[in-house]
């Protein structure tokens, strides 16, 4: 009798224990998931071309995406960037040749459209990237306007109504500057080309223009995308922000007719400053490069081990941003296709890679996660092709995977095992954000809550925030030191605060609260839940 119930006990303690394990480790208990249907989404960032290859060819292809949506959905990610998928000459497909079509090496139409109907039916939203600064010099447009060009004779001055195309980029008589080329068969006509000379800026002033690109979103809306990004945003006309901003005002307008749930989010890199001037576009999202980047809040709180650098830089967003577009969507990130991978920033520590992570995924807004910054893949230098090598599904089971760039540099390893591995190991970074991105689908003040300072918790290693959303409020604990500590919120106001999750290095770490003491392992979050107001 003694042994049975002894027995009962140790099952009831492991079930106890596993009970636990799933409310504050990512477990697959859903019980406590509280996902709102709105534009606040996670987001994960796609280079079709090196993501997985569904074919055998050696390409990353749409099917491969939607072969591998159920990996994306229990990464807990509910959206999707596609980074360029029109036909272009170049790997990168920044240089677009026809906005109403799918690059073949990529597949058709068709299997565009089955992708977002897969998406859509797992509650995921796909955005997709929109080049609207610039066209590839081989578009129809740019080649029968400069071949339109060549005829003139010397002195003579285009007529739109013989040929509109020489009106839609931005030609000149003499080389305004640097960026400037010359128009192929001419002496004395150039065209701007602020990034490449294959890459002509396209005139956004331009009544025609305008329309052919409101042609172009509904083309890609009757095909199901949820909404756009927008790159080189503040290119349009260079470095003009009021100017750049009417344009994203128009389109993200147009797109909101057709769709009310439309989003945006724009490529405008530079200072917070800037940024906060963009969201006077009254569109949605801007890209947080001065929470992300190698230089950026989020890498530097991550590096000195103070939470407080990143605290005070969130509650500036709030003001600044909120100042400017009071239903502003935040988009922080660590790094993006642009850039030297996160691994590689923070040399390949798995434990600040962690930390990062965490501290990304408390940020308001939507996070975007760059595939791959997942496993804590690599890249070299600064070469492009580098930054966006194949996905490293296995290292020992080719299996989908994707030949990448054909002029990257070959032999760059990850330090860390592929998915099929970090998918096993409960302490690896893919478990770890699995843990972090749960961690905001059930707590939907994460994102959306306004931020309040708990003065007296921040200091040196340790900071804490309130966030606040539809009468409900968490706080969020930071203990960014090296070892244990104890954090009194009794004497705050989180007294009444009861623990509902937390992120720690290891799975079998654990935060815990008692009598208004929280005992956090080193490096570790916690998220503390006050009674609901009514």
């Amino acid at each position: 009798m003694k042994k049975r119930i002894i027995s009962t006990l140790v099952v009831l303690a492991l079930l106890f224990s596993m009970l636990i394990g799933c409310m504050f480790s990512g477990g697959d208990d859903d019980a406590n998931l509280n996902i709102i249907d709105d534009n606040y989404r996670n987001y994960y960032e796609i280079f079709v071309g090196s993501f997985y290859d569904s074919d055998g060819d050696g390409m990353g292809d749409l099917n491969g995406v939607t072969e591998k949506l159920d990996y994306i959905t229990d990464l807990r990610c509910n959206g999707i960037w596609l980074m360029p998928i029109m036909p272009s000459p170049t790997y990168h497909k920044y240089d677009v040749e026809d906005y109403e079509n799918v690059d073949s090496a990529y597949g058709t139409a068709e299997d565009f459209k089955k992708l977002v109907d897969a998406c859509h039916e797992k509650g995921i939203r796909l955005v997709i990237d929109l080049v609207m600064n610039h066209s590839s010099s081989k578009h129809p447009w740019f080649t029968q306007a400069c071949e339109y060009l060549a005829g003139l004779k010397d002195g003579e001055q285009p007529d739109l109504s013989v040929c509109p195309y020489a009106g839609y980029y931005n030609f000149s008589n003499e080389k305004v500057s640097q960026t400037y080329y010359q128009v192929p068969g001419t002496t004395n006509w150039w065209y701007e080309g602020s990034f490449w000379s294959e890459m002509p800026d396209l005139n956004m002033e331009n009544d025609a223009v305008r329309k052919e690109f409101e042609n172009i979103a509904d083309y890609w809306m009757d095909l199901g995308v949820d909404g756009f990004r927008m790159d080189a945003a503040m290119h349009y006309t260079e470095n003009a922000t009021v100017a750049n901003s009417d344009v994203l005002n128009w389109y993200y307008t147009y797109c909101k007719k057709r769709n009310p749930e439309f989003y945006m989010v724009s490529e405008v890199w530079a200072s917070e400053n800037v940024i906060a001037d963009y969201y006077g576009s009254e569109t949605p999202s801007m890209f947080n490069f001065d929470a992300g980047t190698a230089k950026g809040k989020l890498v530097s709180a991550t590096r000195k081990g103070d939470p407080n650098i990143l605290v005070n830089a969130m509650l500036k967003y709030q003001q600044d941003f909120s100042a400017k577009n009071p239903d502003y969507i935040d988009a922080p990130f660590l790094t993006n296709h642009d850039m030297g991978r996160i691994a590689n920033v923070l040399v390949n520590d798995p434990e600040k890679i962690k930390v990062a992570a965490g501290l990304l995924m408390t940020m308001n807004g939507s996070p975007f996660v760059y595939y791959g910054e997942e496993i804590g893949m690599n890249s070299a230098g600064t070469k492009d092709e580098n930054k966006r090598i194949p996905m490293v599904w296995s290292k020992t089971d080719n299996t989908g995977m994707t030949d990448g760039p054909a002029d990257m540099d070959q032999g760059i390893e990850s330090p860390f095992e592929g998915v099929d591995v970090q998918e096993q190991d409960e302490d690896s970074i893919l478990n770890y954000y699995k843990r972090a991105l749960r961690l905001r689908n059930e707590n939907p003040e994460i994102a959306r809550g306004t931020i309040e300072k708990i003065d007296s918790l921040c200091d040196g290693s340790v900071a804490a925030i309130t966030k606040t959303y539809d009468k409900s409020t968490i706080g969020i604990v930071y203990q960014l030191g090296d070892s244990n500590s104890f954090v009194n919120i009794g004497d705050t106001q989180l007294a009444d605060a009861e623990l509902v999750g937390y992120l720690t290095l290891k799975s079998k770490e654990e935060v815990r609260l008692t009598q208004g003491q929280l005992e956090m392992p080193a490096k570790s979050i916690a998220i503390v839940r006050l009674p609901k107001q009514e």
